[in-house]
């Protein structure tokens, strides 16, 4: 009945909103002479500030029309090229004269935590210029009927091995935060077998491989609650008329309270800021505000399956370190790695996933070469700046595309051919 309440109080704040909106644009209009004064601004900043706390943000799109290639401006398209139920491909297909060499294939797969695949906008955006990016674009499930069936930790390693499958070989994937444990689980299984379309490199960020090293609070409160006290506290059903009513979820919005929580005094100061900016008439520092709340402020539902197998799996039972970790019963065996090069990324003051805790699939993945292996900790950055910001711009993203560079399938062909070269040469 929770998730029912929600939707009631949302429906009946709708004219207090729009009442809201009348009165910003009165005191905002410049035809207004009060829009001048110091009591107009203060009560349109007062209507907006009342809006957006109470609005349901829509997810966000991700609006990159354009990248720089070659030191050259190009345009760029969003093109589906794989779709399920749950999730959709996107290519960020870039305009690039016909001939030219052919850039890197990469999978970006983006977290299924509560957010939106345009978190990683920042992201891809500074990896287009060097790659073919593609990104999983997670469904909010409160919008997938019943009828399409359930969605779990399966079926999302299931949705990995598919989407590398579409991408062909010499495919490079990324996993950035939760997706980092289905993301080496699906690698695992694909060596295990294999498989000539296992990734050439795969990128770790953030990720939480195991959450016994240096615990967070996220950690913590798993461990003291439990799976019981999860299924029994989080999960609700969706109401009607959604296209998911009656699906078994962990709601956005309630995922969304949790975040919150956590930096509780930052997210006031941030408001408190914007009312200020607005009186001010500091239209840039506001609109970044905006442009930040827009995002963060937009959340998705999870499918129960998932939400409860992922906490268990990850956070509970620590499986997949412990080698006890199974999909659809066949064991993860990690140590079945051998040709895929690996890159673990961390942030030094990361609040979410603590140093240490990506850095262990270094550890459990004995058997990739140490030259195909490398770890990177960044400086002064938490768990968002892992992925995203100046620092990630400035000193992540090189790394990555020197890593993708140098160990992707032709590069290792060119090396393997100097090699021999070489060694005939000196005999």
């Amino acid at each position: 009945m929770f998730y029912h309440i929600y939707e009631l109080s949302h429906a009946a704040m709708q004219p207090y909103r729009a009442l809201a909106d009348a009165t910003k644009l009165f005191y905002s209009n410049p035809l207004n002479p009060l829009s001048m004064t110091p009591f107009g601004r203060s009560a349109a900043a007062a209507a907006e500030l009342f809006e957006r706390t109470t609005r349901r943000y829509a997810k966000p799109s991700f609006g990159l029309e354009s990248t720089v290639v070659d030191w050259k401006k190009v345009g760029v398209q969003e093109r589906i090229v794989w779709k399920k139920p749950f999730c959709q491909l996107i290519h960020f297909q870039r305009d690039l004269p016909a001939g030219r060499r052919a850039d890197p294939k990469l999978l970006i797969v983006a977290p299924m935590s509560g957010h939106y695949a345009t978190l990683l906008r920042g992201t891809v955006e500074a990896l287009m210029p060097y790659a073919e990016v593609y990104i999983t674009d997670w469904t909010d499930a409160r919008m997938v009927p019943l009828a399409d069936g359930r969605f779990d930790l399966d079926d999302y390693i299931d949705y990995v091995i598919e989407m590398l499958h579409h991408l062909g070989p010499d495919t490079h994937v990324m996993g950035v935060c939760q997706p980092s444990v289905p993301v080496l689980a699906a690698v695992a299984l694909m060596e295990a077998k294999g498989d000539a379309m296992a990734p050439s490199t795969m990128t770790l960020m953030g990720g939480p491989i195991d959450t016994r090293r240096n615990p967070t609070a996220v950690n913590k409160l798993a461990q003291e609650k439990g799976i019981d006290w999860f299924r029994d506290n989080v999960i609700m059903r969706v109401p009607w008329p959604e296209p998911g009513f009656m699906r078994d979820v962990y709601p956005g919005f309630l995922q969304l309270s949790g975040f919150m929580s956590m930096n509780l005094d930052r997210h006031i100061t941030a408001h408190k800021d914007f009312f200020r900016h607005l009186v001010k008439n500091d239209g840039d520092s506001a609109e970044k505000h905006r442009d930040f709340y827009d995002e963060y402020l937009a959340v998705m539902d999870l499918t129960a399956e998932f939400y409860l197998q992922t906490v268990d799996t990850v956070f509970v039972r620590h499986d997949l370190p412990k080698g006890r970790m199974t999909h659809r019963g066949t064991p993860v065996d990690l140590t079945a790695i051998r040709n895929t090069a690996l890159l673990t990324v961390e942030g030094e003051n990361d609040d979410i996933s603590g140093i240490g805790q990506t850095k262990a699939a270094q550890d459990l993945c004995i058997n990739i070469p140490d030259d195909y292996r490398v770890h990177y900790m960044q400086p002064a950055v938490g768990h968002y700046g892992v992925f995203n910001g100046s620092r990630f711009r400035a000193e992540i993203v090189p790394r990555i595309v020197d890593f993708i560079s140098s160990y992707g399938k032709a590069a290792r062909r060119q090396t393997q051919t100097r090699i021999t070269r070489a060694s005939k040469t000196k005999a």
